[in-house]
């Protein structure tokens, strides 16, 4: 359209890519605006331009592409998609823009790359640049380094990861380029301020000179923490925060934890690459090692030594090789060979980390052995190794294996070992050294520090000091309870000198020892639990200052009070923490007591204490009572009060009153004031003595709770049971127990020592007094609510009659829980800190089971049952086992010394024997219950092994391991299998069994723990990865495990975490994080917890509170149904409780709430995702020949996300009757859930594949039924199917086309037909033809017929991949032994010849003769009657109606097509084909039942366009498209472009403006790019058929609709317009538009050039230029054929149509045009069917009828038309006639010849010889006998002279004896000679017939329009033709082609002499005569022409809309009249229905 100021006016989007740059800069200026103004980040205006922005930054123009770059900028900065450009965009600016020289570009190409960044785009920005490095530009590596350099600067290491960029760092200082080396080094810099001192080791080898720089620089940078300065999208908080600070001025809170966040996140370790060093290993290692020489055991380990130098190794299995080590270090007694061993050992731990921790417990005994070794070297050597693996693994896990070292006689290994100790403690925290393990470590150090060698002593004063540094007073204090003083300041003072791993990095101090700096190993902490150590120091602390301490007192009587104290001291019964100092109270002796007595006390008071008098005492101890009360708590000498109360008669006291008064004021005492154990100690023996008195009993009760709220329970408990059991009274016994069980009820039972009383309780339950034994039982069931029922095992040898009543009390207390605890926490609320609760039940755990008597098993394992164990007869490795187990049956208890069995039961866990298998897993779970909690060093070894059995095939195998799992997790707790990088590495197995299990086990052990190891964040990107698994169970279940994961990660760390991930399932994972957030359960709370904890840790199910249960399920079931996902975000947060579960997962609704709800649930994008992973082959793809089980459970699986789960069940069951259900359902709901449907149809359609599959007829009628319904309603949606769901249908559909039954049959070919509204007919039209190669011979037929019928509805253009191809494989099938296959075969292709003509038999290529001639017999059959495929179809096709053309009808709104146009090429192509009529007089117009009719039919499919301008298409009979709103991601709806742009397509024709516009924007878009353009093949005839739906629809709607804006219609005319300019400009598209849309876009386009309401708009004349313009371009770019083929139709239509003269003038200035144009393109056209179409229009219009038109034009036009025709070629258009059947229908071929004599008479003279030599012959004939005559003239033919002679010989015996047979002669002599007969024969006939028809010459041109006078017309000849009477060359004649010779009959007057021109204008020739070879052809031709004539007239109406209609013309010349006759009968049906 017009001039360069045009673009002004365009849209922004196409000025952003208009090819002026100053209308791009306009565009991007008026986008930044537009961007900054856009308010919306989620506004649809977003998304028109996420295609443009990569043009924005790249744009060729300097100065437009800074423009373009602030506009990108300001588009990343605001629009919610813009991440969606990050890939694009970002290697545009790299590429594009860092090579600019300006250095504006250079810096918004940076802001750009960190805006990206900003939005949560980091891993693609950096994955770009990175690239960009590897550029061979300078500039842009180095704008890439710098970029990098920012962001690091400014987001930090925790956004920017570094491992990449370090990698690349070497090499970019080895680059040439000056400025690349520069940058590279502040980039070193930057990271050197992020990572310090992790940087050096990659950066080692570069070149030195750059190392000493960097040093330099390095040196210079600010010791000060960095800190992030810019914030991620998603860090508003941290945002907020940073901004405070800054606004504050400092940072001083913030500094600290970012510090910690930063510091210990980069490890040097995880910039290394692993290296593998196991197959370097020297071949003959293990024998060198195992040599007799001492050196060559030195070179192995050199060896070693060398490879284990490698910073990082690569995991794998060093076993043999830690073995080989460990022997040497244990055993070679060259020292200098340990020492070496030792540093292997080293290296290995270092190289290894956390892999190493499986060898740890193997290595370490050795080499705290291997300590007694006195040289320093070797001492050094072993301290090094024994560091290095302490870092490999826990204390925990080595601590049996330290403690046992301990006892060693040997000075120098307990001094080591405690140094070890000492070095180990500082590695640790105050939650890696909990009590548990605190307890054993200080008992055995404090035998050290009592021991006589000095060395020793030093080492565990260290060791202790260490301990009370990490782990602090309170938790170390109760263990030093016995310690003198001096001792005590000792460790006090070491504890100062130690400096932590942990904490501040600052002191490198070296320890005493052995000089090493304890920082050297700071930066060994691997990054993980680095990261972990440091969060637990910030957080651990604060508890732990709160929490109570424990006061010591005298050392007790009793055996084990540190145990007692130590236990005690978790609990929060201890008092507040200022009086820690009063721990060690010490004794004091009476004379200081009474001293401090008598200042607090009345001095009568203390006189009277030991009066004679009862009265008196009675009146002391009320004074005294009155004292106590008024004491103030720090003036109260505790000690000194109760030793005067047990001051002589003390508990001796006689008088009850007195004693009850004296026993209340401990009780007061001891609440009131500071009471140490060291007074209780005074006071206890007598209130035990008490307790079983009838009066004081109760007091002495109360003294003793007091006393025990002060002293805490479980000191106080084991000190009353221990004395009540040392005197004999039995009430006092029973007393004190029953004590001690209300005690336990008020105090809970935390930390009480079970041990201590058990032996107790044992004593009282043999006591013979029964009220002993019952108090004893009842303690017995109080403690059973808190330990379980493990306490049943300390009593299983008591006599059967006791354990029944001990098991009667442990059955009352079955369903109740534990009481809270009431006491003890009152006054310390403040004081109780998590961190004591936190280790409580562990604590009780512990003890229960330090009380088992443990057996030492190790001497049973001998090396002869391992070997049994691991023998190759599976008979002798299960007696094996066998032993094994009753080895542990006997001993019950065990040790944890089990020496070679782990590694011979884990040989077991993988045999291949099954049973064997599942004996080992009884055996583990066995050794789990045996071993107890010591279990836990075998978790690495034996545990994660188990884990792998998970993996198991077979079910039963997998619940053993599922079992023994559980087992060993109830003993050990989760920490130690979160550990590390095993759970990790198991999930990362793609095995779906394993998977699932195992994420199942973690769904139902996360929710329970407080806090898991920071290793658990290695498995995310395991878990990630299984919620995209193939397989649908593991993804079920790691949706079960997302928030549990989530809880104890957090969100942050999670959606970080998906950074690695594809940008496809990164959105997914992201959302389905999102959905988890909102489920996540909240972390257990401690307080609930403590009542109900349960030895082993984790409460099981019937000790949760009912109450908590209750909620869990009320919420459950409250939840709406339909959500099936509930369960996955963990609706319970307990996902422990086992009947929870199943409660739940049985529906407790009604059936009927159950099924309410939609069946179909939409998940989003949930289609695509299905389809990316059947592409990715994630899962298995939808192909099979029968479905196995495992497409059944695939298919299961993925609909469980998205139908209803109760009809998931219907629709899987094993029984038909609920398939039927199911279905009956769908069917009910497909109307109400039509988005549901189309969500989820890939997924129906593949169940219903299986449907196909059953053999329940039932089913399958019903599936039919529910997939014709389910089409029709897509095709109402105008949904279009993806290439997914066809290829999983449409196969499995066309085998049911051979079903044995019709009724099924018939309904498959239904669906097909409506198939093809949705999803082209080319592309079904493979799966069909794949269809016939099947061996059922049913459905072979039914498949060609199908094709037949597809061929006929749409044309050859269905035929893929080519129609040659395709027919070839169809012919094939003419020779099948089937007989209905054969016939189906033949009907097809007489199909495609009566659409495609004679070019059929080339495509078919070579056939048997058989073949052929079945085909040849068939071709002629069907042009006598009707046949028979299309009567079958039109059954099937309820919707043809008789108003309607039949073609029309068969058209199935395909989308290539439309049925319009097609209809008109179907007529153009062959409206001489009677195959395609269906029925006889099918295309007729009934008018008599029309004339009846009162209007109840009505048209039901558009039709063909009408013409009469004044009421082209009525409003109401416009077929409006249901069009949904354009999408501006059309690219997520369908997956592949053909559907994207179908959809695109459908939306031009939409009734909404707006739409069209966008959708002609978008095809535009692809138009003008060469490489897109391309895919627009195959769609230009849907493309152009909704343009002209769209013309119409303006010219009949929006132009009438006065609301409308017209400037909006100018501008969709201006886009429709522009759009199909640039289509045809492309030529190869061009010429894809089929006749039919031709016609109907052209007259479309000229009816809107003659609107005269667009004159009148604004820009109206503009329109109208661009429309001129568009239909030039129209006529020369089209295929030629296909245009002039159209016009033709479209003059013929408009002249029936009556339209206005105007309409028609115009067509046939289009063919003047045309005409114009043939001399070039002549050769291009298909003259065949140009002549049909002129042919059709003569009949339609003889001359008579042309006569009677108002303007000569068309008669003009026509004979232009012929004349130009026969002038280019010559008598060859004589063989063009091939298309045409009955040539007597019209007078085109008379027509041709007359022009061709003309032509002739001017060239040629008549030749009189061969007159006579004709006459000669006949006399000859009469005499002579046939064959010598014949024989005669052949001879003559065949020499030189008389060759000319001779054919014309033979020409005139052909004529007189037509029978004659010369066909003998012919067929002994060559191909040549044959043809040259035959073609002599057929010159001869033309130039004797054409003397009699000499043409009329006129000469018309085209171009004059002025009024020449119309030439007079033959009578019998309806064609009209000119000729200039150019000469022509006989050599013409020569090269003419063969031409059939049922075509001869020719007209043929014999005139001898030309008759003057003007007599020829006047007179007509007379009629022709046939030939006589051709007589049978004439018989035939008479046979057709006496059967009725069909034509195709368009007439307009409104009602009958453009519909087809036959009349039966008597004969040509009759024509007009009928015509009239039958357009006034119309015109009254028109007047009586107006």
């Amino acid at each position: 359209m017009g001039d360069d100021s045009e673009w002004m006016k365009l849209p922004i989007d196409q000025k952003c890519e208009h090819k002026l740059w100053k209308a791009r800069l306009n565009g991007y200026e008026e986008a930044l605006k537009l961007f900054q103004k856009i308010d919306d980040e989620k506004s649809p205006e977003w998304s028109k331009y996420l295609g443009l922005i990569k043009k924005f930054v790249t744009d060729s123009n300097a100065v437009a592409q800074l423009k373009g770059l602030e506009a990108a900028l300001a588009y990343v900065e605001n629009a919610h998609v813009a991440g969606k450009t990050t890939g694009e965009v970002a290697s545009g600016v790299v590429n594009k823009v860092f090579n600019q020289p300006k250095a504006r570009a250079k810096e918004l190409g940076e802001d750009i790359c960190l805006m990206y960044i900003e939005i949560e785009k980091g891993e693609a920005i950096q994955e770009e640049l990175l690239k960009g490095l590897d550029n061979k530009n300078p500039k842009i590596i180095v704008a890439c380094i710098e970029t990098l350099r920012k962001a690091l600067s400014e987001f930090g290491s925790k956004i920017i990861s570094l491992k990449p960029i370090i990698k690349v760092l070497p090499k970019l200082f080895e680059s040439r380029e000056k400025a690349v080396r520069d940058e590279a080094k502040l980039l070193a810099v930057e990271i050197y301020r992020w990572i310090r001192d992790a940087l050096r080791p990659p950066l080692q080898n570069i070149n030195s000179v750059q190392l000493k720089e960097l040093e330099e620089e390095w040196i210079k940078v600010s010791s000060a923490a960095p800190k992030q300065t810019r914030f991620l999208r998603s860090q508003q908080e941290l945002k907020a925060k940073f901004e405070q600070q800054q606004g504050l001025g400092g940072d001083a809170d913030g500094g600290d934890d970012d510090e910690e966040e930063a510091v210990p996140q980069v490890d040097a370790y995880e910039l290394l690459e692993a290296v593998e060093i196991l197959s370097k290993l020297p071949k003959d290692f293990y024998e060198k090692i195992e040599a007799k020489k001492w050196q060559e055991r030195k070179e192995a380990l050199e060896a070693v030594e060398l490879l284990v130098k490698n910073p990082k190794l690569e995991s794998g299995d060093y076993a043999d090789l830690v073995k080989a080590l460990k022997k040497v270090v244990g055993k070679d007694t060259n020292v200098m060979l340990v020492a070496l061993a030792a540093k292997c050992l080293a290296g290995l731990a270092t190289g290894l980390r956390k892999k190493f921790g499986l060898y740890a417990g193997h290595v370490v005994p050795t080499i705290l052995e291997k300590f007694k070794e006195k040289k320093p070297q070797v001492v050094q050597a072993l301290q090094e190794a024994i560091d290095a693996i302490f870092l490999t693994t826990t204390l925990q896990n080595i601590s049996e294996d330290i403690l046992a070292v301990m006892d060693n006689k040997n000075p120098t290994i307990k001094q080591q070992t405690s140094l070890f100790i000492a070095r180990s403690f500082r590695h640790c925290t105050p939650s890696t050294l909990p009590k548990s393990l605190l307890k054993p470590f200080c008992a055995a150090l404090l035998k050290h520090i009592n021991d006589s060698a000095p060395e020793v002593r030093d080492a565990g004063f260290e060791a202790l000091g260490t301990a009370l540094k990490v782990a602090g007073e309170k938790a170390v204090n109760p263990f030093l309870a016995d310690v003198d003083k001096l001792k005590l300041d000792r460790i006090k003072e070491c504890a100062e000198k130690v400096e932590l791993v942990y904490g501040k990095k600052a002191g490198g101090a070296a320890e005493k020892k052995e000089g090493k700096p304890v920082t050297g190993r700071a930066t060994a902490v691997p990054g993980p639990a680095g990261d972990k150590e440091t969060k637990d120091a910030a957080t651990k602390p604060g508890p732990l200052k709160k929490a109570s301490a424990v006061k010591a007192g005298v050392p007790p009587k009793k055996g084990k009070p540190a145990t007692a104290a130590g236990t005690g001291g978790a609990g929060p019964k201890g008092k507040k923490g200022p009086e820690t100092k009063e721990i060690f109270e010490s004794e004091l002796s009476i004379e200081v007591c009474e001293e401090k007595a008598a200042a607090v006390l009345p001095a009568s008071c203390i006189q009277q204490l030991d009066s004679g008098n009862w009265k008196e005492r009675l009146a002391c101890m009320e004074e005294f009572q009155k004292a106590v009360e008024l004491m103030e708590r720090s003036e109260m000498p505790c000690q000194a009060l109760v030793r005067m109360l047990a001051k002589k008669p003390g508990w001796k006291e006689t008088n009850f009153q007195v004693m009850q008064m004296k026993l209340h004021i401990v009780a007061l005492i001891a609440q009131k004031g500071n009471f140490s154990k060291t007074s209780a100690q005074v006071v206890l023996d007598g209130l035990v003595d008490k307790v079983g008195d009838v009066k004081c009993g109760t007091n002495a009760k109360e003294a003793m709770t007091a006393i025990a709220e002060a002293c805490q329970l479980p000191w106080t408990a084991e000190q009353v049971v221990a004395m009540a059991f040392s005197q004999k009274n039995p009430k006092n016994q029973s007393e004190a127990l029953n004590w001690l069980s209300n005690a336990i009820k008020e105090f809970g039972f935390s930390g009480l020592n079970v041990k201590a009383f058990i032996s107790n309780v044992k004593t009282a339950l043999a006591a013979t007094n029964p009220a002993v034994r019952t108090s004893a039982i009842t303690l017995l069931g109080v403690m059973y609510l808190y330990v379980g029922p493990s306490l049943r095992m300390f009593f299983e040898d008591e006599k059967p009659a006791l354990l029944s009543q001990i098991d009667a009390e442990f059955e009352k207390m079955q369903g109740q829980t534990a009481p809270a605890p009431t006491r003890g926490i009152s006054r310390h609320s403040v004081g109780g800190g998590d961190d004591g609760e936190e280790e409580e039940p562990e604590e009780v755990g512990n003890d229960v089971v330090d009380l088992l008597p443990r057996t030492d098993i190790g001497d049973k394992i001998t090396a002869e049952l391992v070997s049994k164990i691991g023998d190759k007869n599976w008979k002798i490795r299960k007696e094996g086992l066998d032993e094994v187990t009753s080895i542990i049956n006997e001993a019950k208890f065990i040790q944890s010394n089990i020496g070679e069995l782990p590694a011979a039961l884990k040989g077991r866990l993988n045999d291949s024997n099954k049973i064997l298998v599942q004996q080992t897993l009884s055996i583990l779970q066995q050794l789990a219950t045996a071993m107890g909690p010591n279990i836990k060093q075998y978790v690495k070894n034996l545990g994660i092994p188990v884990i792998t059995v998970l993996g198991d095939s077979k079910n039963n195998v997998r619940a053993a391991a599922l079992a023994t799992v559980n087992a060993w997790a109830e003993q050990t707790g989760m920490k130690e299998w979160l550990e590390g990088e095993d759970l990790s590495e198991e999930l990362k197995k793609e095995n779906p069994f394993l998977r699932q299990e195992l994420l199942g086990w973690l769904a139902e052990k996360l929710p329970a723990l407080r806090s898991v190891p920071s290793d658990l964040l290695l498995c995310v990107p395991h878990l990630y990865s299984c919620l995209e698994d193939r397989n649908g169970d593991v993804r079920k279940k790691a949706q079960d495990a997302l928030p549990f994961f989530m809880m104890h990660l957090g969100f942050e760390k999670m959606a970080k975490a998906t950074g690695k991930l594809k940008p496809t399932s990164k959105d997914q994972v992201l959302a389905m994080l999102e959905k988890a957030k909102a489920n996540m359960p909240a972390k257990p709370a401690p307080p609930a917890k403590t009542s109900s904890r349960v030895v082993g840790g984790a409460a099981p199910a019937k000790f949760q509170p009912a109450s908590a249960f209750a909620d869990d399920l009320g919420s459950n079931t409250v939840e709406s149904k339909p959500d099936l996902k509930k369960a996955k975000a963990g609706g319970l947060s307990s996902k422990t409780k086992v009947q929870g579960k199943k409660v739940i997962s049985k529906p407790s609704l009604k059936e009927d709430d159950d099924k309410s709800g939609p069946i179909f649930i939409i998940v989003p994008n949930g289609k695509e995702q299905r389809m990316r992973e059947e592409k990715a082959l994630k899962v298995l793809k939808w192909n099979f020949t029968t479905p196995r089980d495992e497409y059944i459970e695939q298919l299961k699986t993925q609909m469980s996300t998205c139908v209803a789960k109760w009809l998931q069940d219907e629709m899987f069951h094993a029984d038909f009757q609920h398939h039927n259900k199911a279905l009956t359902v769908m069917i009910e709901h497909l109307e109400s859930e039509k988005d549901g449907v189309i969500s989820c149809l890939d997924l129906i359609l593949k169940w219903l594949t299986l449907r196909f599959f059953d053999t329940n007829t039932s089913v399958l009628m019903k599936a039919l039924e529910y997939l014709k319904l389910l089409f029709n309603l897509l095709s109402q949606e105008e949904y279009h199917l993806t290439e997914n769901e066809a290829s999983s249908f449409i196969p499995y559909l066309i085998l049911k086309v051979g079903e044995p039954k019709d009724v099924i049959r018939k309904d498959v070919r239904a669906i097909l037909n409506r198939m093809c509204l949705i999803y082209p007919a080319s592309k079904m039209f493979p799966f069909i033809m794949e269809g016939t190669k099947s061996k059922n011979s049913k459905q072979r037929a039914e498949c060609l017929e199908e094709l037949g019928c597809l061929v006929e509805s749409y044309g050859m253009n269905v035929c893929q991949p080519t129609p040659g191809k395709a027919l070839k494989e169809m012919a094939t099938h003419i020779g099948d032994r089937d007989n209905t296959v054969r016939n189906a075969a033949l009907n097809t292709i007489v199909t495609v010849y009566n659409v495609h003509g004679d070019q059929v038999f080339k495509l078919i290529g070579n056939l048997s003769e058989k073949d052929m001639s079945m085909l040849e017999e068939r071709i002629k059959r069907s042009a006598k009657r009707p046949s028979s495929a299309p009567v079958r179809q039109a059954e099937e096709k309820p919707q043809r109606t008789q108003n309607i053309s039949a073609n029309a009808s068969m058209m199935r709104k395909g989308q290539a097509e439309d049925m319009s146009s097609k209809l008109n090429q179907n007529r153009n192509m062959g409206s001489h084909s009677e195959t395609t009529h269906t029925v006889p007089r099918e295309f007729q117009l009934d008018l008599d039942e029309i004339e009846n009719d009162n209007g109840t039919i009505r048209c039901e499919m558009p039709a063909l366009v009408q013409h009469k301008l004044d009421d082209i298409l009525e409003p109401v009979l416009i077929p409006e498209p249901k069009i949904r709103a354009v999408s501006p991601h059309f690219d997520d709806m369908h997956s592949n472009t053909a559907s994207t742009i179908n959809f695109v397509i459908s939306q031009v024709a939409s009734g909404d403006i707006n739409t069209s516009i966008q959708a002609l924007t978008q095809i535009d878009e692809v138009l003008k790019q060469e490489d897109k353009a391309e895919a627009m093949s195959g769609h230009i005839d849907q493309f152009l058929i909704a343009t002209f739906m769209q013309l119409r629809l303006i010219y009949n709607t929006h132009m009438a609709d006065e609301k409308l804006d017209k400037d909006e219609i100018v501008r969709l005319y201006s886009c429709i317009i522009g759009s199909m300019i640039t289509l045809f400009q492309i030529e190869s598209l061009a010429r894809e538009a089929s006749t039919g849309v031709l016609k109907d876009l052209m007259h479309g386009l000229i009816t809107l050039m003659l609107d005269s309401r667009v004159e009148d708009l604004e820009e109206g004349e503009q329109v109208i230029r661009s429309v001129n313009l568009l239909v030039v371009k129209v006529l020369e770019k089209s295929d030629q054929t296909n245009i002039l083929s159209a016009l033709l139709v479209l003059l013929q239509d408009s002249l029936l149509a009556t339209a206005s003269s105007k309409f028609s003038e115009l067509v046939m200035k289009c063919l003047w045009r045309m005409v114009r144009l043939l001399p070039e393109t002549i050769n291009s056209i298909n003259l065949d069917r140009i002549l049909l179409d002129i042919h059709i229009f003569m009949k339609v219009f003889p001359k008579e009828k042309l006569k009677q038109c108002k303007s000569e034009f068309p008669i003009r036009t026509l004979k232009t038309l012929l004349h130009t025709l026969c002038k280019l070629k010559g008598p060859k258009i004589l063989d063009h006639l091939t298309m045409i059947d009955n040539k007597n229908e019209s007078e085109l071929e008379a027509h041709l010849c007359r022009l061709m004599k003309h032509t002739m008479e001017q060239t040629g003279k008549a030749d009189k010889d061969t007159e006579k030599g004709a006459s000669c012959i006949e006399e000859k004939a009469s005499k002579a006998k046939v064959n010598d005559i014949l024989a005669e003239i052949f001879k003559k033919i065949g020499s030189k002279e008389n060759t000319k002679e001779g054919l014309a010989e033979l020409y005139e015996y052909k004529k007189k004896y037509s029978d004659a047979d010369i066909e003998p002669f012919l067929k002994n002599s060559s191909q040549f000679f044959q043809s040259y007969v035959e073609r002599g024969l057929r010159l001869i006939e033309t130039e004797r017939e054409g003397k009699g028809c000499i043409a009329t010459s006129t000469g018309i041109s085209p171009q004059r329009e002025g009024t020449c006078v119309p030439a007079p017309t033959h009578t019998v000849s309806s064609s009209i033709g000119n000729t200039n009477g150019e000469e022509v060359g006989p050599s013409i004649y020569l090269e003419r082609l063969k031409i059939l010779r049922q075509r001869c009959g020719l007209d043929n007057a014999k005139q001898e002499d030309r008759p003057p021109l003007t007599s020829l204008l006047s007179k007509p020739t007379l009629p022709t005569v046939a030939s006589s070879t051709d007589m049978l052809h004439s018989k035939l031709s008479q046979l057709r022409e006496s059967r009725e004539q069909y034509q195709h007239l368009d007439l307009d109406s409104n009602q009958t809309h453009s519909s087809g209609f036959g009349t039966t013309l008597a004969s040509p010349s009759s024509a007009a009249a009928n015509i009239d006759d039958l357009k006034k009968r119309l015109e009254r049906i028109k007047s009586s229905r107006k």
